[in-house]
C-alpha cells in the first residue's frame, strides 16, 4: 500500500474549504462502499473548458446534433410560445446553442444559472458582446437545488432552457425532483425546452464517452486535480485511469476513475484507501426512449407538446408546458 508523503494535509486547507459543500460531498462520497463524487463538481473553470473541448471531438454526437435541431426548430418554439419571455438557462450557455434560441424567441431577458462562477462570467461576457441589447442576469448557483431568480424578473413569463441532456446525469428519481424544482422556479404558465439523449448502439455510446483523443479522460481526471487543489488533498492522480461503462439495467453510461494499484491518500484530515481495480464513480448519463422521456417529463410536472429528433434518432429536443400536479387518488 502506497503512503502519501505529506500527512499534515489539514494545514494546507482553510476551514472555509473544509466546510464547503464540495468538501462535504467528496468526503461523504469517498466514504461509501462504491466511492462516488457528484458530477456537478466536474465544473471548475478547467473542467468547464475541457467539457467545451469534448463537445468538439468527432465521437461526441450530442452537441452537434442538438445544435442542428435548434437551428431547425427554434423558430417553431417561438411560434408556439410567442416572443418576449425571459429565458432561464439551467447551466451556463454554450456559445453554439444559446444564441440560436435567443435570436428566435427574442427574450425580454436572459438568466444563465451555473455553479462555476468564473466560467459563467466569461461565457456571458462573450454573449453580451454578441448581443449588446440583451439584458443578462447571471446567477451563480447549484441549479439542482431551488434557485431564487433576480427580483427584476418578477411577473415575467418564463421559458426554461436545459440543453445538452444534462438531465441524463441524474437518476430518474433525482431527475424528477429537478424537473419539479424547475417548474417551481419558473412558475405557472412557463415552458421548458430540454435536450435528452436517446438510447442507441452501445459501441457509439462508449466511443462518445471515451474519445480517441483522450479529452474525456482529462476531463474526468481533472476532478481529482480539483480535489487536490481546493481541498488540500494528495490524491495520486497518475495512479488512476478513466473508464466508461454501459449499464444496461439502468440504461446509462457510467464514468469511473479506476485505481491502477493499491493506494492511500488524504482529503482534508481523512485518510482513504483504494485497492487496485476499485473505482470512484463520477458520472451517469442516462439514455431515453421517447416513451420514457415523456414519462419523466410528466412526472416532473411538464406536459410535452412537441418532440423533435434527428434523422439518425440520436437525440430529442422537447418543448413542454408546465402542468398542474393533481392530487392522486
Amino acid at each position: 500500500m502506497a503512503t502519501p508523503a505529506n500527512l499534515d494535509v489539514i494545514d494546507r486547507c482553510s476551514s472555509d474549504q473544509i466546510d464547503s459543500p464540495f468538501c462535504r460531498d467528496v468526503l461523504a462520497g469517498l466514504s461509501q462502499h462504491q466511492k462516488a463524487v457528484p458530477a456537478r463538481w466536474f465544473y471548475d473553470f478547467a473542467g468547464s473548458e475541457l467539457f467545451e473541448e469534448i463537445t468538439q471531438v468527432p465521437e461526441y454526437y450530442p452537441t452537434r446534433t442538438e445544435v442542428a435541431l435548434l437551428k431547425a426548430h427554434s423558430g417553431d418554439v417561438a411560434g408556439m410560445i410567442g416572443e418576449g419571455r425571459a429565458v432561464v438557462e439551467f447551466g451556463s450557455g454554450s456559445s453554439l446553442k444559446t444564441p440560436l434560441l435567443l435570436q428566435a424567441v427574442k427574450p425580454s431577458a436572459y438568466v444563465p444559472i451555473d455553479i462555476s462562477g468564473e466560467f459563467l462570467r466569461q461565457a456571458n461576457a462573450d454573449l453580451g458582446d454578441a448581443m449588446p441589447d440583451l439584458s443578462i442576469f447571471p446567477v451563480e448557483a447549484d441549479f439542482t437545488k431551488p434557485v431564487a431568480l433576480p427580483a427584476d424578473l418578477e411577473g415575467e413569463e418564463m421559458l426554461g432552457f436545459f440543453p445538452g441532456s444534462t438531465i441524463g446525469n441524474l437518476p430518474p428519481f433525482a431527475a424528477t425532483d429537478l424537473l419539479r424544482s424547475m417548474r417551481d422556479t419558473l412558475g405557472r404558465g412557463s415552458w421548458l425546452l430540454i435536450g435528452i439523449d436517446r438510447v442507441k448502439p452501445v459501441d457509439r455510446l462508449l466511443a462518445a464517452y471515451d474519445d480517441a483523443q483522450g479529452v474525456t479522460a482529462r476531463f474526468n481526471l481533472n476532478l481529482l486535480r480539483r480535489i487536490n487543489r481546493e481541498l488540500g488533498a494528495d490524491v495520486p492522480v497518475h495512479r488512476f485511469k478513466h473508464c466508461a461503462r454501459w449499464n444496461a439495467s439502468a440504461s446509462r453510461i457510467e464514468m469511473h476513475l479506476e485505481a491502477l494499484k493499491d493506494i492511500s491518500f488524504h482529503v482534508a484530515d481523512r485518510l482513504f484507501f483504494m485497492r487496485e481495480g476499485e473505482t470512484i464513480h463520477t458520472e451517469n448519463s442516462h439514455k431515453y426512449t421517447e416513451e420514457s422521456a415523456r414519462l419523466l417529463l410528466n412526472a416532473g410536472g411538464w406536459a410535452p407538446q412537441c418532440v423533435w429528433s434527428d434523422g439518425r434518432s440520436d437525440f430529442f429536443l422537447i418543448l413542454a408546458e408546465a402542468s398542474d400536479l393533481p392530487i392522486a387518488p
